[in-house]
């Protein structure tokens, strides 16, 4: 199924790629960075990729990380993009280096035009929360994290 997303792309940004798929078979479009920009160990930075969009209704973005990057200590925080919203796309991105590494980096150099991130634009399901007095019983019951091995 195809869905078509209206973007815009900002003034300063329409030399930058528009979002798109690298392969045949992926479920996410690459993202540029609209600026260059230092990420400093730990310290939370947002990128601007240069582009609006109009998501159509029942549907949302999801903003990610791109696994090469990360490999590099580079986290995109996962981010969500509402079908009402229609700002600049931005991401979050933290910079961890590998502590292991005899030569560890204190930033990393994001320039504008690199891949930074992903784009994945998907169906959402609208549920309706109702109020009970108790949970039906399952197997696992309250068990949280590591309870299941």
């Amino acid at each position: 199924m195809t869905v078509v997303v209206p973007i815009l792309l900002l003034p300063k940004d329409v030399d930058l790629p528009v979002p798109r798929y690298q392969s045949a078979g992926a479920v996410a479009m690459d993202v540029y960075a609209a600026e260059s920009k230092w990420l400093l160990a730990r310290v939370p930075t947002t990128i601007r990729f240069g582009f609006a969009l109009a998501i159509p209704e029942g549907y949302e973005g999801q903003i990610r990380g791109r696994s090469g990057l990360a490999k590099r200590g580079i986290s995109c925080h996962l981010g969500t993009i509402d079908s009402d919203f229609r700002g600049e796309i931005m991401g979050l991105f933290t910079f961890v280096p590998d502590v292991a590494e005899t030569d560890v980096k204190s930033a990393y150099q994001v320039d504008r035009g690199d891949r930074i991130a992903q784009l994945l634009v998907a169906p959402v399901t609208i549920v309706r929360m109702m109020v009970v007095d108790a949970l039906p019983d399952t197997v696992r019951g309250a068990g949280g994290f590591g309870s299941t091995g």
